[in-house]
């Protein structure tokens, strides 16, 4: 095959290929290769191009998991396009900032064409930089910074310290020192090791939680309906007999709460006459103004209605949230109609104790839930439905679940339709309540914690600014 450093675009789907194959799945063990192979692209753009294009088609694979999409409205000669072109948009985005990354690069290498330090410490933090501000937009999902999940928790370990961003910079720092062994052959090699070792030895020390406050038992009810019928007529007439299943369930576990995921409530919802059980908390619509939202609602046996916690802040560009078309333009491109967000915040001070909230793919937003746990929440609750996406997505859904109980210093409760449905503890360890694609519901007994951890701290002074 020759020597790859001379085949640069060898290099390019190499590395596209390792890193695509890192967030959920193979972690470090391919990202930093990728990452090596990417600074040896460095001065090559187009490249480096290819490099990002690749990595996000490969890593956001189950976005075709959308087709078919007949159950939306479109045509179903429509739906492969769609679909596909939904997942080629998300790869010419990430192809996008890549090659802004490395005209910046171009920039600041020396006129001789090595490397200072110092250049490439600035490049590795505008990397961070810029994953940290993309969590909080609508089109990022998973990065560097969480590919770290499940794979190496110890390394996540320094999450606690630096978030998601620290641990994107610190892992395009490595890649870089290993593109540097490559070119040397594997010469003086033992500083790259020694700091890959102190950082997992830092990491592993950091990850012992704050200590607990009380214990919280609570039920988690997995519906597994699939999307494509969940609007039905027919399910909408047998909801009512399955909520009122799940809560004498959930009763009988003994659980403080009943706990349903996103989009389980429908608009204008109400009780039945002989009440609740015992209470619920669930994700749901509701209508404010005239426009529709997907929230977290609370139903409790004492009080008449339901009472909002949290609406969803980030939305789906289509799937929830549609563009100003003209009439007849939208069908076919939301399953609900067309969402609008609520506040930004994450926060709810509610029962049975404050709360940090992430509504589905919120969960990829670290600083906010950073943020509401330095407003007091004890404990984060994530709901989804991430029907009829593939496993891979439910993977790297809980791998940043994990990253954000690491961050937070806080216990998690996911509870999705499909999967996952799982407790991940404050120091990233996941206990798996129920299986994928199974209807049910399981107890689960979380920690609530108030000490913050230094990520939180320092998103708060932030913030604070």
């Amino acid at each position: 095959m020759g020597d790859l450093r001379s085949q640069p675009l060898l290099r390019a789907v190499l590395g596209g290929l390792l890193a695509g194959l890192a967030p959920g799945v193979a972690g470090p063990l391919s990202m930093l290769p990728a990452l090596a192979l990417l600074w040896s692209l460095v001065e090559r753009p187009r490249d480096a191009v290819l490099w990002g294009l690749l990595a996000v088609l490969i890593s956001h694979r189950w976005l075709l998991g959308l087709h078919p999409l007949t159950w939306m409205g479109l045509p179903a000669w429509l739906s492969l396009p769609v679909a596909v072109v939904i997942w080629l948009s998300c790869g010419v985005a990430a192809a996008l900032l890549l090659l802004l990354w490395a005209l910046l690069a171009r920039l600041c290498r020396r006129r001789d064409g090595t490397w200072r330090f110092g250049a490439v410490l600035i490049l590795a933090l505008v990397w961070g930089a810029a994953e940290l501000l993309l969590e909080g937009s609508p089109l990022f999902w998973i990065g560097v910074g969480g590919s770290v999940l499940p794979l190496d928790r110890p390394l996540a370990g320094l999450g606690r310290w630096l978030g998601s961003g620290g641990l994107a910079t610190l892992q395009l720092l490595w890649g870089w020192g290993l593109w540097q062994l490559w070119r040397r052959r594997g010469r003086r090699c033992a500083g790259w090791l020694i700091s890959l070792l102190l950082a997992h030895a830092v990491g592993a020390l950091s990850l012992s939680p704050p200590p607990a406050l009380a214990a919280l038992r609570l039920g988690a009810w997995q519906p597994a309906i699939p999307t494509r019928e969940k609007f039905s007529p027919e399910r909408q007439r047998r909801f009512q007999s399955a909520l009122s299943s799940a809560l004498k369930q959930a009763q009988a576990l003994k659980v403080e709460a009943l706990v349903a995921p996103e989009g389980t409530l429908p608009s204008h919802w109400q009780p039945d006459e002989d009440g609740l059980p015992l209470p619920l908390i669930s994700g749901g619509f509701r209508w404010v103004r005239g426009q529709q939202r997907s929230s977290v609602l609370l139903a409790r046996p004492d009080r008449a209605g339901v009472e909002p916690l949290v609406d969803k802040h980030r939305l789906v560009p289509l799937g929830e949230w549609l563009p100003p078309l003209p009439a007849g333009f939208t069908r076919g491109l939301s399953a609900v109609g067309g969402l609008q967000p609520g506040d930004a915040s994450r926060f709810a001070n509610t029962w049975p104790s404050p709360i940090a909230v992430a509504i589905c793919y919120e969960i990829s937003n670290g600083r906010a839930l950073a943020k509401a746990t330095a407003q007091g929440a004890e404990w984060l609750l994530t709901i989804a439905n991430l029907d009829p996406y593939p496993q891979l997505l439910q993977r790297q859904f809980l791998a940043l679940a994990q990253l954000r109980a690491i961050e937070t210093g806080r216990d998690v409760l996911s509870v999705a339709n499909t999967g996952p449905t799982a407790l991940v503890s404050a120091d990233g360890t996941v206990q798996l309540l129920l299986e994928p694609q199974t209807d049910a519901i399981a107890a689960a007994e979380l920690l609530r914690r108030q000490q913050l951890t230094g990520y939180s701290r320092l998103v708060w002074a932030w913030s604070s600014r």
